[in-house]
């Protein structure tokens, strides 16, 4: 696209005096200076040096490759500064933005490594990087958003599109954990009933940690080798049984004793 302004042609000719008259340092540098504010392209910077002659356009360069995702300019038209002419978007890196539960901010950081499995092309991992985590938390959803930088040579990854992310969070070692289903989250508190064997189950208090899948780390509270109920709906021989059993455990200073006995819970260790 060729660009005609008096404004690049004054600050041209000044140059082009500046050249001429063998002005160095500051001076020299002051009206090359004037050029590159008005965004002129390099290439036509040199041209100018080389020619010493000022051109009636000016051949204007797309500041990057990509496709062209809108054009308004057309031949002739009159543009002011801030006019948007061209809309271009380079493919070849894309942003994707994830929304992350409050509770796992924690574990991420930038920089930490995010593979994306987008929904149409299945069995396909794209590697990618965390770039920004947003400062702000959505408060209907306790979520905050994270951009991921990802590499797209191939351009399969397109605007839009839906993916999965599993997020690479570091682990000294391996940890303990049970099934989301088997915590009870009275709010203050989270419980897990441990099974004592002949039908008797205990509620225990329990500490919780990260969570990863339909599982979550355990940090206090149980052993390993310990069975827990691990299905949220189950059934029970008298609702009210349980209800009492959380209720003691509650009223209790640190007691822990086995509770009555629950029909149909399904344990596992």
């Amino acid at each position: 696209m060729n660009v005609y302004s008096p404004g690049l042609s004054s600050a041209a000719a000044e140059y082009l005096t500046a050249l001429a008259a063998g002005a160095t340092g500051r001076d020299l540098k002051g009206a090359r200076r004037r050029l590159e504010n008005l965004a002129t392209p390099e290439p036509a910077i040199k041209e100018l040096e080389r020619t010493r002659e000022i051109s009636l356009s000016v051949p204007w360069l797309a500041p990057q490759d990509g496709e062209i995702l809108e054009r308004k300019a057309v031949p002739g038209m009159r543009a002011a500064p801030g006019d948007v002419l061209f809309r271009i978007a380079d493919h070849r890196l894309v942003w994707v933005i994830i929304d992350v539960a409050e509770r796992d901010l924690s574990q991420i950081a930038v920089g930490t490594k995010v593979a994306i499995r987008p929904r149409a092309f299945p069995g396909r991992t794209f590697s990618g990087t965390v770039a920004l985590i947003y400062p702000h938390l959505n408060a209907a959803t306790r979520t905050a958003q994270i951009r991921v930088e990802v590499p797209n040579p191939d351009e399969q990854l397109r605007p839009e599109m839906y993916v999965d992310a599993e997020i690479e969070v570091s682990t000294p070692g391996p940890v303990l954990a049970v099934p989301e289903s088997a915590v009870l989250d009275s709010g203050s508190r989270q419980v897990v009933l441990i099974d004592k064997g002949e039908g008797r189950f205990e509620p225990r208090e329990v500490k919780l940690g990260r969570r990863g899948g339909d599982l979550i780390e355990v940090t206090q509270g149980v052993s390993e080798g310990e069975r827990v109920v691990t299905s949220a709906n189950f059934l029970i021989d008298a609702e009210s049984n349980l209800k009492a059993a959380l209720k003691g455990f509650s009223e209790a200073s640190g007691e822990q004793s086995a509770k009555p006995v629950m029909d149909g819970m399904e344990a596992h260790p």
